[in-house]
């Protein structure tokens, strides 16, 4: 008889349940402590680098308890937290722990979400997630999607298939290069980079870009933008899709995604909404007439990892008619064995965008959309929001604080040290030391914006740990080490 395979990979049940157990002890105790730890230990990559070590890739093996043991003390006291209540920097949300153990399931079943035959019960989750990301928000569940990586991702998943859409159909065999005229994408100066990313990786260039002026409350300023159409249209170009921002990153500004959907409407343009981060306050009452239009958007796309506190990864793309997923990124080689069963219809998601092989982003969304509930998830974001307007109202009462702009759940402000003459280069120069000691200094996380010029400390408030204990206490941190980098930076330049 064969002898059983052995492999140093595997790991017997005993062992895995006891490792296992520790685990989920020294996370549950981290997460205990979170708001006691230093957000970020400000180490540099040499430090961490030094403590890593040099060692080649090790010949021989070590025991799984001393690997993970090690790798815990790394992750807990070496990192930066972005689920401690005074992270409120970029839009990373503190991730809901139900997301954690729902990553932990879904590597342990390690389905690949390409193709139904591959991950049955996944992909069937997956549709369901998607349909209930619909409702959420406000538009029909008889839209499509996928859960890609993110905002980049389930932007570029959209802009290709407006692509696919709208441009001449002889670009499949032909490429960009020969299509009859130039093809050109429009919207606001705030959009997110990742517009230039896609013009660039997807054969439009750059000069394919109109970028929009803003108004007066920074929102795209829709009548240039149908002025920036018709004259493209008149030089023979081919106009393929505008983008609205329901909350830029800097500011949290919702366009008026109506008249962009007018516009689009007029002309037989695509109409692509980035709503990675916002758009999830379609759910609030207070804040639905934000966000009147989306219904209309061809493309939508929007991250759980931002406000649906989802655990890195997991962006989404929601498209109105699927079948323009389906034309864009469907194919049918040979060696692909997927076909239905039963005479019913697999949907594979590998037709969907992207990626073939794909992970189990869905499952963390869904049991969180779960556990949640609608009620709940417009309570958070609400709270959120409420906390961003609370630091601005604090910040407005401070005599060394100026606050600068409030959207959705982002403020802006800056420092502006008492009676000192300074000019507004200078401010901002102040202001920018000051982020970068506040990002070293672990007590507190922002980031920056500029805003009419105005380089700004900025806080995006993504995180059900903050309270308005924090919103107080970053007010005293802010000044405290505002007055300390004015003060240095006046003894040198004296």
């Amino acid at each position: 008889m064969s002898k059983p395979r052995t492999s140093s990979i595997e790991m017997a049940s005993e062992e895995f349940r006891t490792l296992g157990h520790q685990l989920i002890d020294d996370i549950a105790d981290f997460i205990d402590t979170i708001n006691q730890r230093p957000i970020t230990p400000n180490e540099s990559p040499s430090q961490l680098q030094h403590r890593l070590g040099n060692s080649p890739l090790p010949e021989l093996g070590k025991p799984a308890t001393e690997l993970l043991s090690k790798a815990t003390d790394l992750m807990f006291n070496h990192s930066l937290f972005n689920g401690h209540p005074k992270f409120l920097g970029y839009i990373t949300s503190s991730a809901a722990p139900i997301g954690a153990l729902a990553d932990l399931l879904a590597a342990s079943v390690n389905p690949n979400v390409g193709a139904h035959i591959l991950s049955p019960i996944a992909t069937e989750i997956e549709k369901q997630t998607i349909k209930w990301l619909c409702e959420f928000i406000g538009v029909s569940p008889d839209y499509g999607g996928i859960l890609v990586s993110g905002g980049n991702m389930a932007n570029f998943t959209a802009f290709l298939a407006a692509r696919t859409a709208k441009a001449p159909k002889s670009i499949k065999e032909e490429g960009i290069q020969n299509a009859p005229n130039q093809l050109t994408v429009y919207c606001s100066k705030t959009t997110h980079t990742w517009i230039e990313k896609a013009v660039i990786l997807f054969g439009l260039g750059t000069k394919s870009i109109r970028w929009i002026p803003t108004d007066a409350s920074n929102k795209m300023d829709n009548t240039a933008l149908e002025t920036a159409i018709k004259t493209d249209l008149e030089n023979k170009c081919i106009p393929l899709m505008v983008i609205g921002t329901a909350g830029d990153v800097s500011t949290g500004v919702v366009d008026n995604l109506s008249g962009i959907s007018a516009i689009c409407k007029t002309y037989d343009l695509w109409f692509h909404i980035d709503g990675a981060y916002g758009v999830p306050a379609a759910i609030c009452p207070k804040h639905k007439h934000l966000f009147d239009g989306i219904k209309a958007a061809d493309s939508i796309a929007l991250d759980p990892h931002k406000w649906l506190y989802a655990p890195l990864e997991a962006g989404c793309t929601l498209i109105k008619n699927p079948q323009h997923l389906l034309d864009t990124y469907s194919s049918h080689p040979e060696y692909y064995n997927f076909s239905t069963s039963e005479n019913e219809v697999a949907q594979n998601f590998y037709e969907y965008g992207l990626q073939n092989s794909r992970g189990f982003r869905a499952l963390k969304v869904w049991l969180s959309l779960q556990q949640v509930g609608r009620s709940g998830y417009e309570k958070l974001i609400s709270e959120d929001i409420e906390l961003a307007e609370l630091l601005f109202e604090l910040v407005h009462k401070h005599p060394e604080l100026e606050a600068v702009s409030q959207n959705l759940s982002i403020t802006t402000f800056r420092y502006v040290p008492l009676n000192t003459s300074i000019n507004n280069a200078s401010l901002n120069e102040l202001n920018q030391a000051i982020l970068n000691a506040l990002q070293a200094g672990g007590e507190v996380f922002l980031s920056n914006a500029i805003v009419k010029e105005n380089y700004c400390l900025r806080a995006c408030v993504v995180n059900f740990r903050t309270s308005e204990k924090d919103m107080h206490e970053i007010i005293e941190i802010v000044t405290r080490v505002g007055r300390k980098v004015h003060l240095k930076r006046s003894q040198i330049k004296d």
